[in-house]
């Protein structure tokens, strides 16, 4: 990897909380932090245009080598110009390794050093991926941020299976950087070590060594209570670079997103909001709402008055239950329009005040009003094994 390629700056720190807003510089373009990453699985966010994902204030996107590595195939996509072209979109573009959906959505799932032989959820064939493996893949795919091949366990997990799943994540990310196709591609390994301390600080120690272009902290929001991912988060963004970005996976909503930058991460993806949004529940400056419920059938306001999105401005709940109701495509797509200009626009919103010197005072401001509208620990907030 070139470091001319990529570079990350940080541009203001808060003094009083571990906040940064910065800036991460790819080859497809910057990514302004702390950032929220939409998730297109499939080459794909469902229901949304490249275009309109654009439109509501998206920079970077993020794939899943798993799923196109079994449909359509990255050679598929190789052939077709990458990922970039192949799904036109032409900002950055961050590719989950498929660790997480290796071992949590597979029919059979056998680890060894070498790596996973496992069944495909779609069809019951038989596939075998190790790091080497899916970093060919990764390259073929063309993503600039490329995700170490990581062996996630789930919560609760006993300290002895944690243990050999952080010390077998540490090799496997070595074999990643060693097989890394491109120099256009920045490398972040993953942090692991469930939920306890010492493992996942000597974690973070053995993947800083290897000294790449940014880390991410894995292996949260699988049904932990909040408090504990706040603590592991705590544990680990000291060890971590500095002047590199800070990726905690796989955690969205307005809550965790706040608690995420207070304590000093910079990028962050989820299934959350587009999922929700496909079952007719969106977020609100008043918290939740279930458009699909009976009281908005006749309801003329926008989802929330205060929101200026494509749908707010145009479309009532009245109308949006209609369409929810009547399954009608049109529904799923303005409201996933919403909930995604809401989350983005909320990390816009704390950049801003991390750029004029007032995070605290927002950030109070947000524990006292907003989190607690939306933080039911847990209570949707499981993840997707197919992470769609």
């Amino acid at each position: 990897m070139s470091s001319e390629t990529f570079g990350f700056e940080i541009l203001k720190e808060c003094n009083h909380t571990g906040a940064r807003a910065g800036r991460f510089h790819t080859p497809h373009g910057w990514v302004d932090t702390p950032c929220f990453m939409p998730v297109g699985t499939q080459a794909t966010v469902k229901t949304l245009t490249p275009e309109e994902l654009a439109m509501v204030g998206a920079q970077i996107i993020l794939s899943n080598t798993y799923h196109l590595y079994l449909r359509p195939g990255a050679e598929t996509v190789r052939k077709l110009g990458g990922l970039h072209r192949f799904m036109h979109w032409s900002g950055p573009i961050l590719t989950d390794s498929g660790g997480f959906q290796v071992f949590s959505l597979s029919k059979l799932c056998t680890v060894s050093e070498e790596g996973v032989l496992f069944r495909s959820h779609l069809d019951g064939s038989l596939h075998f991926l190790s790091p080497e493996l899916v970093m060919a893949v990764q390259g073929d795919l063309g993503a600039d941020i490329v995700m170490q091949f990581d062996q996630c366990v789930p919560y609760p997990c006993v300290r002895e299976a944690a243990a050999e799943a952080a010390e077998r994540t540490v090799r496997w990310a070595a074999r990643s950087k060693a097989a890394l196709p491109r120099e256009d591609q920045a490398l972040f390994p993953i942090v692991q070590g469930s939920v306890y301390r010492d493992l996942r600080e000597e974690n973070a120690r053995q993947l800083i060594a290897l000294d790449c272009p940014g880390y991410a902290i894995g292996g949260l929001s699988v049904g932990e209570p909040k408090s504990i991912m706040n603590e592991v988060i705590e544990w680990v963004v000291p060890l971590l670079p500095q002047l590199k970005p800070r990726y905690l996976m796989g955690v969205g909503s307005p809550d965790s997103l706040f608690e995420g930058v207070a304590r000093g991460m910079d990028m962050f993806d989820c299934v959350l909001p587009t999922r929700i949004a496909r079952n007719g529940t969106v977020w609100t400056s008043a918290g939740k709402l279930v458009v699909r419920n009976a009281e908005y059938a006749e309801d003329p306001l926008p989802l929330d008055p205060l929101c200026r999105c494509y749908t707010c401005r145009h479309y009532s709940r009245a109308y949006l239950r209609h369409l929810i109701k009547a399954g009608e495509v049109l529904g799923i797509r303005l409201t996933t329009l919403h909930n995604l200009h809401f989350v983005l626009r909320l990390m816009q919103n704390m950049r801003a005040a991390l750029l004029a010197g007032r995070f605290p005072e927002y950030l109070d401001r947000a524990r006292e009003t907003l989190c607690p509208l939306f933080n039911r620990e847990q209570a949707d907030e499981q993840p997707e094994a197919s992470g769609i």
